[in-house]
């Protein structure tokens, strides 16, 4: 069985994260897995031309990023498979983002990954 640091080793991981610190973490704990690193980026507009012009194969997307909701760019990410992460429940997400999978903040990184890696491992 993959453990998440083998599913993630040389994965492209988008990171749309606005909080600058916690950006930086999570890039850093990624690419100790040997991850990828697109991003990290910390608006909408920024992270939809990253998804344009690069090869993403999975991504964290914070929900609220300042003044504007990330869900613009979980639709451009279509089959590319992605977790939520948030301060806040799912209650306030539209419904058909009801089901994906999520991180609450503070952000456990061993559980993101698994979470990220169950996800790849679901869209195989």
């Amino acid at each position: 069985m993959n453990r998440p640091a083998d599913i993630l080793n040389g994965a492209r991981l988008l990171i749309v994260e606005d909080e600058y610190l916690l950006a930086q973490e999570m890039a850093d704990y990624f690419e100790n897995l040997g991850t990828e690193i697109v991003g990290p980026v910390g608006t909408v507009a920024r992270a939809l031309d990253l998804i344009a012009s690069s090869r993403i194969q999975v991504a964290v997307l914070d929900v609220n990023l300042r003044d504007e909701r990330v869900y613009p760019v979980a639709e451009a990410l279509k089959q590319i498979p992605f977790v939520f992460a948030s301060g806040y429940g799912s209650e306030l997400e539209p419904d058909v983002y009801a089901d994906a999978p999520r991180c609450i903040k503070p952000i456990e990184f061993a559980a993101l990954a698994r979470t990220l890696g169950e996800q790849i491992k679901s869209s195989e």
